[in-house]
């Protein structure tokens, strides 16, 4: 399979149909299903051994094969035995973001790609080296955030069921539930462990929000938050900048913290409405083929960029990030990112059950490979020590938004000033730092 093909979304969708019989006995029935259940299993097998891109240089394809031999000699009696098999098949990758779903969870993330959720609004991650659930990112305005769950918390405890061995599968089971019900959490946060009590509810992301910020010297700057990366974020993201450009902002500040991401193509679309030419990303499959994507000269905009971001900037969001860095389009402002600098293929297997698997890494445009290590912003400032509140979120009661704000107005002056330079002139623009460490612009 060509990269360009496998990458040109990141949903990616192998279809194949059930084995079928008609009118037969019952032991050829039950012949039947145990070959079903075998043909799923190695139907994983075989997408783990001609896809799979590993990132702990660990995969040895000759324990692979052989782990093939040892699954498939056995029998199964029902689809949940071939179903704990498959996992603990996938257990031997390292590899926490390859893993199986039923056909129940994976039709779940299907349906949260494209703009739903179910449950109460965090994304985790297993940490093989410590073997503990990690809080990717709690997602903004779900009962999570509203709880004040942070990315990173580690989770203890589910209905007081130890995750101690848990997998994702497991955690997410217990996790959803019925709208309206209450799941309690045991959350560990720098040392001390507490519990949060959140209510399960459907919610409807609208994947991008805005506001107009005025300045005390009356310029507009166009706020935007990306919540998600989902199917429909480059749309509104689109509509977006349409409208603020009409209104006419000076400048933007893109808000991508908390963002735990999503697809692969949402946050391309998204960077290229900033970044007219140049390299976007570039995703490196398990045989070095390599597939860069570009800004394609239909930018919407050119004016001055900040990014926020944090330790749940994850993913796309760290795509974008390090798109607009690397091509010197903006600034990043907060604190260091997540680290998940990894692609994900989802497949549909025989049965109707999924699983989603690591297919290859992605580059920022300087190349950096960023996988548990994150982006660094240009300009690090700590959020605020005494939690504010979500209506405060983009205002100047939030202090790296504030700091995004004066480092983008300082842009804005600077490029009035290099606009209204004359080479020809006397005009000669002297730029220069204080004892503050801030630029100084003056014509001289």
């Amino acid at each position: 399979m060509k990269i360009k093909k496998l990458f040109k979304k990141q949903l990616v969708f192998l279809i194949a149909t059930t084995f079928s019989g008609i009118l037969v006995s019952n032991h050829s029935k039950a012949t039947i299903l145990e070959n079903n259940y075998k043909e799923v299993i190695d139907h994983v097998w075989q997408i783990v051994y001609r896809d799979f891109l590993d990132s702990s240089g660990k995969f040895e394809k000759s324990n692979w094969i052989n782990l093939r031999k040892e699954f498939l000699a056995k029998n199964y009696s029902d689809k949940n035995e071939a179903y704990d098999a498959i996992r603990d098949m996938l257990s031997n990758l390292d590899d926490p973001y390859t893993r199986f779903l039923d056909p129940k969870e994976f039709s779940q993330m299907r349906i949260d790609t494209s703009g739903e959720l179910t449950g109460v609004g965090i994304q985790i991650v297993k940490d093989k080296e410590s073997d503990t659930l990690i809080i990717i990112s709690p997602i903004e305005g779900t009962p999570a955030y509203e709880a004040g769950i942070k990315a990173r918390d580690e989770i203890l405890s589910i209905d007081n069921v130890s995750t101690k061995g848990m997998n994702i599968e497991d955690a997410v089971k217990l996790i959803r539930g019925t709208r309206g019900t209450k799941v309690k959490l045991e959350i560990l946060r720098n040392g001390n462990s507490f519990y949060k009590s959140l209510s399960r509810e459907r919610i409807e992301i609208k994947s991008v929000t805005s506001k107009i910020n005025e300045t005390k010297d009356g310029l507009l700057i166009g706020y935007v938050r990306i919540k998600q990366f989902n199917a429909n974020a480059s749309r509104e993201m689109k509509d977006t900048l349409k409208d603020l450009e009409i209104k006419k902002v000076s400048g933007y500040v893109l808000d991508l913290r908390n963002n735990p991401g999503g697809l692969l193509e949402s946050s391309i679309d998204i960077s290229r409405q900033f970044i007219d030419k140049g390299i976007i990303v570039s995703t490196l499959s398990k045989d070095g083929l390599r597939e860069t994507s570009r800004g394609n000269g239909q930018a919407l905009t050119k004016k001055p960029l900040i990014i926020l971001v944090n330790e749940g900037s994850a993913s796309a969001s760290e795509i974008v990030s390090g798109a607009i860095r690397d091509n010197n389009r903006g600034k990043l402002v907060g604190k260091k990112t997540f680290g998940k600098g990894l692609v994900q293929s989802m497949r549909t297997l025989v049965d109707g059950s999924g699983l989603t698997v690591t297919v290859a890494k992605y580059l920022t445009p300087n190349g950096t490979d960023i996988n548990k290590f994150g982006i660094t912003p240009d300009i690090e400032v700590k959020m605020n020590s005494n939690p504010i509140l979500q209506r405060e979120i983009g205002t100047k009661r939030d202090r790296q938004y504030r700091a995004g704000e004066n480092e983008l107005l300082e842009i804005i002056k600077k490029t009035k000033l290099l606009s209204q330079f004359e080479p020809n002139s006397a005009n000669v623009l002297a730029v220069f730092k204080n004892n503050d460490n801030n630029f100084v612009y003056s014509l001289n």
